[in-house]
């Protein structure tokens, strides 16, 4: 081969280089920055791209690869996820808790990200925990441990507003752990045994107080009753009694009735009806096993009269 043939080749070699060099291709959801003499010339979209080799560059970027910081010029659109390592915050009542924090973020502006910030993973990690130390100071460590959702909020908002000028979207950030001091816990566990103890106790004797409000309800009730029962027997004894007066009234007065028509207007029916009733009580005394004497009292001869006359009357 000649001079000519091995100036081809290289010619044909470069031409490939040029080429390779000259063609980026940018995978979807990435991009990159390209700088030509220095200044900012593009950002690549997805897709072939056509650069000039050697004028124009990639701009590289700090991402945090498995925990490292490390420098790529592929820029990574897709939302990411920033695990941040535990740190100690102060809660207003002076208790010091360990708390880690997952942040959600998405580069929406890759210029502003390449731009305005030196180390972008490094500069959301430490804003993050110097807001969450800010908001965490603001609450007390009940407030804390039961405010997951509001401290997420706020961190939030202000992480969003906080880096938008780095062409960040925060979307999500998330508390996974909240951990007080052992001795901390032992207390709220002790406090949490107590108060479960306290509202058993007041349970118990909100039970044992409503049961004895019904059991006296139901003794009054069944008082109540009994004597709405008595009284209804009473009077309706009452009622029967009278109705029973009224008929035997009604039945001795039919009695006298016929005895005036018997014995004529002559004799007063009530001698009769009075000496019938002393001679029934004289058969009693007869038959009874006590003493046969009897002692009369003087207005008894009157009697004897009206049965004299009674039996005069029957003569006649």
């Amino acid at each position: 081969m000649d001079i000519m043939s091995y100036v081809l080749i290289a010619i044909v070699v470069c031409v490939i280089i040029f080429a390779k060099m000259a063609l980026v291709i940018i995978p979807q959801s990435e991009t990159k920055i390209i700088e030509r003499l220095g200044r900012y010339h593009a950002t690549l979209k997805p897709g072939i791209n056509i650069i000039i080799p050697f004028i124009d560059r990639a701009k590289e970027i700090v991402v945090l690869n498995r925990g490292r910081y490390v420098y790529s010029n592929n820029i990574d659109l897709r939302e990411q996820v920033y695990d941040f390592p535990k740190q100690n915050v102060i809660t207003k009542d002076n208790v010091q808790t360990e708390i880690n924090a997952l942040l959600y973020f998405q580069i929406v502006d890759p210029f502003k990200a390449v731009y305005e910030i030196q180390n972008l993973p490094n500069a959301i990690e430490k804003l993050t925990q110097t807001t969450l130390r800010n908001i965490i100071g603001e609450l007390e460590l009940d407030e804390t441990l039961t405010s997951r959702d509001t401290i997420n909020t706020k961190l939030r908002s202000v992480l969003d507003d906080a880096t938008d000028k780095w062409g960040v979207k925060v979307n999500r950030v998330e508390l996974q752990d909240i951990t007080p001091p052992s001795s901390v816990l032992n207390a709220m566990e002790k406090q949490m045994q107590a108060e479960r103890n306290k509202r058993a106790q007041i349970l118990t004797s909100e039970g044992e107080k409503a049961a004895e409000i019904l059991a006296s309800e139901g003794e009054k009730t069944a008082m109540i009753n009994r004597a709405e029962a008595a009284k209804q027997q009473a009077i309706l004894t009452a009622e029967g009694e009278a109705q029973a007066r009224i008929r035997k009234a009604e039945a001795e007065a039919i009695a006298i009735n016929k005895i005036t028509e018997a014995v004529g207007q002559s004799t007063n029916p009530a001698n009769y009806l009075l000496a019938q009733k002393y001679i029934q009580m004289m058969e009693e005394l007869a038959t009874g096993n006590q003493t046969k004497t009897v002692y009369l009292p003087y207005e008894a001869t009157n009697v004897m009269g009206s049965i004299g006359g009674i039996k005069e009357l029957f003569k006649g």
